[in-house]
């Protein structure tokens, strides 16, 4: 699910359930002049949100003018007047433009300057969640009419909705200034109020349910005159009538789900960030090198592999043929010296990094610079196999931060103890050295070729 087909819903669900309230007891505007009066709230609360003061006291301000531009709204329902319910949207919609235009991942829309395919479905998105809220809105104000009871009840709760981040943001606001004391309460609030946008969708999703439920009985009403209506003329139009009802009752239904199964898929799929693939634990072979078949690596997919080094630092590496019509290999480190070891997936004909979400260019894998991944220098191939030497690899140890739990023994006494628990260690011939003591460290420091055979022989778990 895209994340700005989610964020738009977010930011404007709950003010268009307003919106469609607010028509239940006025007139409806024309279809030309309600576009119109939302593209220009829209505009105008877009270009607010991108010129909002920096100012702590500024924004405290801002915040008590939204607080009161709900509480006028909300007194505004006891008004039938037609540009009394055409300003209500308007204020509406621009505060929620507002708050979504501040929203730094906006800027996410596409990643380079020019239109491209990432831009066009993104803007898809954003499209298709408006034609979602509207039709949403024309619902509420359709179904309430028929239910009007409902009417207050959910103005109230929308009213509360939109007030209580308000509220939240105001008290961190005057914390900030020292206009108020900080407490551990009121942080627990702040915090509890101002981040639950994930569960407005939910809630509003309910919302939605209830109000195509609270017309089942009127549904059944219908149902039965038509059933009792033995006129053809009565007939057809007790038929339409009921339809008609029907259909509203099951759109809502509908887009409730919409709402409620794209939130849902977003908190539990779509927002997590790829998972690597399992690396494959790879080993030096006595000549102190590494071997791979290019047979295993020759497919054009991403082939990650892990080298536990002395200390037991896991080194990620993968390979991947970067041209589908010849062997020409790309042999790099699974780490980034922009965005950290956090990694790269492939996602069909697409690496990308893990951190960023940038996508590589497959050929260009293996050259320094930008988001690439970091080359490993010394390697070779033939036709058989891949050879990368221990240095190259020995060469990325720094950039990787997981560490693996080794069974080591000292040199010096035998002592059975871990990489990790070693206080000591010490580099020889090319081989790291852990010992259980200072005394230990210092006598194999003295005379580390006293030490060195024994310890080659001694039997080591990993």
């Amino acid at each position: 699910m895209n994340y700005f087909f989610i964020t738009v819903l977010q930011a404007f669900l709950p003010v268009v359930l307003c919106c469609g309230l607010n028509w239940v007891r006025r007139p409806v505007p024309g279809l030309r002049a309600l576009v119109w009066l939302n593209l220009l709230a829209l505009a105008a609360g877009i270009t607010a949100g991108h010129h909002l003061p920096a100012g702590q006291l500024a924004q405290l301000l801002l915040v008590v003018t939204e607080v009161v531009a709900v509480v006028v709204c909300l007194l505004g329902q006891f008004s039938r007047s037609l540009s009394a319910g055409a300003m209500i949207q308007a204020i509406l919609i621009a505060g929620a433009a507002m708050h979504w235009s501040t929203d730094p991942n906006l800027s996410a829309l596409t990643p380079t300057g020019v239109i491209n395919t990432e831009l066009l479905l993104n803007l898809s998105a954003v499209v298709l969640a408006i034609a979602l809220l509207a039709l949403i809105a024309s619902l509420v104000t359709l179904l309430v009419r028929r239910c009007p009871a409902l009417r207050w009840p959910l103005l109230l709760l929308l009213a509360v909705m939109l007030l209580l981040p308000l509220s939240g943001q105001a008290m961190l606001l005057m914390m900030k200034l020292s206009l108020s004391d900080l407490t551990k309460t009121r942080l627990s609030f702040v915090a509890q109020v101002t981040n639950n946008s994930r569960w407005l969708n939910y809630l509003c999703a309910v919302l939605l349910v209830l109000m195509a439920a609270s017309c089942l009985p009127a549904l059944l009403r219908l149902r039965a005159g038509l059933q009792a209506q033995r006129q053809p003329v009565a007939r057809r139009k007790a038929t339409a009538q009921y339809r008609d009802a029907r259909r509203s009752m099951l759109v809502m239904m509908g887009a409730a789900a919409v709402v409620g199964s794209g939130q849902l898929y977003w908190d539990l799929i779509a927002s997590r960030p790829p998972r690597l693939s399992e690396a494959l634990e790879v080993k030096l072979s006595a000549d102190g090198q590494l071997h791979i078949p290019i047979d295993q690596v020759r497919d054009g997919k991403l082939h990650r592999f892990v080298w536990i080094a002395d200390d037991g630092k896991a080194v990620r590496f993968f390979v991947i043929n970067r041209y589908p019509d010849r062997l020409r290999l790309g042999v790099v480190f699974d780490a980034c010296l922009l965005c950290g070891d956090q990694g790269y997936v492939m996602e069909g004909n697409q690496v990308i990094c893990v951190a960023c979400g940038v996508h590589i260019f497959i050929p260009s894998i293996g050259k320094p610079g930008g988001c690439n991944p970091i080359p490993i220098d010394d390697w070779h191939n033939d036709d058989v196999e891949l050879v990368v030497s221990k240095p190259a690899l020995q060469a990325g140890v720094n950039y990787f931060t997981t560490v693996v739990t080794l069974n080591v023994a000292d040199p010096v006494d035998g002592t059975r103890l871990t990489n990790i628990s070693a206080e000591h260690k010490y580099s020889y011939g090319g081989k790291l050295y852990f010992f259980a003591s200072e005394a230990n460290y210092n006598r194999f420091r003295s005379q580390p070729t006293a030490f060195v055979a024994a310890a080659a022989s001694a039997p080591e778990d990993e």
